[in-house]
């Protein structure tokens, strides 16, 4: 009988069946292990909108401490941030969330200083700072808050036709001074004319597009100031004689330059990439989207970044100084001396073909032992200001370079890019015609194929 039992169909059926059910189950059990332990996933949207970004990956994977999270809102409401902080939980095993409703835990709240519901408390290590939003960029600033010990100060050169720092119109660097901010840099305006020495807790100086000429004095207070181990960024335009808008050729400044082994070329590049054109940009734009090795730019591959009204440049390193280039403008530019018309002729054989280098990197050697004077110069300065900086990549590559010379290499990266505005825009004429087609059109193509069809049939 029970051999009988053990060849039934019945019995082979029921045995197939608990294995299949067994071997699923053991399938299903080893893939939540797997998610559990390791969560992926992947989005799909134009932005990244769902990803936290490289520079958030750096600072939280590069942790040398334990970081804690603790976000407070009510628990009904603790959704609303669980999102966003699991991708950083995600990326270090360093990092632990906690989620703490004030109305059940009000000591903890007081204790913390939370004020209102929604709010993200940064620790890492003893050092603790509040999230200014519930934001990859209010979370992450927290983080760099916290590994920054140190206030860091970049001084904007004041005093000879500059771009200003507080300015919010078309030229002036208020986005930028905005963003520093989020990297936890503080800004401040130096005027060298009135007193020739750059204060002492400037950690990096920006000359960010001078149309006047700098004084000597002005002149011996950079130099000092970089040699004995100071950082400057060093944005000098084209010297173009165009309508009332002349920008002075800055003799001393450039002599200083090509002292260091950056030599300025009185000329203009002209980029006749097609690619610059389906942009949207004319010729008068460099457009850059190749790039070197050196750290400010190692992260910008496949970035593009752009440069108005920009002038090349000529390198080489010096006794003193190591130079290296950090990118070119296209193989299909050209840089014209023809600074003083608008007519340009693209065929005149003094023209110099790209690729030409728009910008480079430098160290001095003081001599010191830890100590090394640092030195970006680019050929042109709007492609900081408020009308350009949104370009593609130019944001990345300013603060990368701030980063660099303020010896914050750990932030170099690609930033959180802003949400794009996808809406579509629509004339009244547009309007009606969409309305028409999807109310009355489709509609009586499908009534006039259902009609034909019954007929056929009929």
């Amino acid at each position: 009988m029970a051999s009988q039992w053990l060849k039934a169909r019945q019995t082979k059926y029921a045995a197939y069946a608990t294995i299949y059910i067994l071997v699923v189950i053991a399938v299903v059990v080893f893939a939540n292990i797997l998610a559990d332990r390791y969560n992926k996933s992947y989005d799909a949207t134009s932005n990244k909108r769902y990803s936290l970004s490289a520079q958030t990956a750096k600072i939280v994977k590069g942790l040398k401490q334990g970081a804690t999270i603790t976000y407070f809102n009510q628990s009904t409401r603790f959704h609303n941030g669980k999102d966003l902080l699991d991708e950083y939980a995600n990326l270090s095993p360093k990092v632990h969330v906690e989620y703490i409703d004030p109305d059940k835990n009000p000591q903890a709240a007081r204790e913390a200083g939370i004020n209102e519901f929604g709010t993200a408390i940064v620790q890492v290590g003893s050092k603790k700072d509040e999230a200014k939003s519930m934001t990859e960029e209010g979370i992450t600033g927290a983080f760099i808050r916290d590994l920054k010990s140190n206030t860091r100060t970049i001084c904007f050169a004041a005093g000879s036709g500059e771009h200003q720092l507080d300015d919010s119109q078309r030229e002036g660097l208020s986005q930028f001074k905005e963003s520093l901010s989020k990297d936890d840099y503080e800004t401040k305006s130096v005027d060298l004319l009135q007193k020739a020495e750059v204060p002492g807790d400037c950690t990096t100086l920006v000359i960010a597009g001078p149309t006047k000429n700098y004084q000597q004095p002005e002149v011996d207070a950079i130099k000092k100031y970089v040699e004995d181990g100071g950082r400057a960024l060093f944005l000098l335009d084209p010297p173009l004689k165009l309508g009332r808008d002349e920008i002075a050729e800055n003799d001393a400044l450039t002599s200083l330059l090509q002292t260091w082994g950056v030599t300025m070329e009185n000329d203009l590049i002209l980029d006749l990439n097609p690619i610059g054109q389906l942009a949207g940009l004319g010729p008068q734009v460099a457009l850059v989207t190749s790039y070197g090795t050196q750290p400010i730019v190692n992260d910008m591959k496949g970035t593009a970044t752009g440069f108005p009204l920009a002038r090349s440049l000529e390198i080489k390193s010096t006794d003193k100084t190591s130079v290296q280039k950090l990118f070119d403008s296209s193989g299909s530019s050209l840089a014209t001396n023809n600074l003083s018309s608008p007519a340009v002729n693209v065929n005149d054989p003094r023209n110099k073909k790209g690729p030409l280098t728009l910008a480079a990197a430098g160290t001095y050697n003081t001599g010191k032992e830890k100590s090394q004077g640092r030195f970006v110069v680019v050929g042109d300065s709007s492609w900081i200001a408020n009308r350009f900086i949104d370009f593609n990549g130019n944001s990345d590559l300013a603060l990368n370079t701030i980063n660099w010379l303020a010896s914050d290499e750990d932030l170099i990266s690609i930033r959180p890019k802003k949400e794009d505005d996808r809406r579509i825009t629509m004339t009244r004429a547009q309007l009606g015609w969409v309305r028409a087609t999807s109310q009355f059109l489709l509609p009586g193509i499908v009534l006039v194929v259902g009609i034909g069809v019954w007929w056929k049939r009929r």
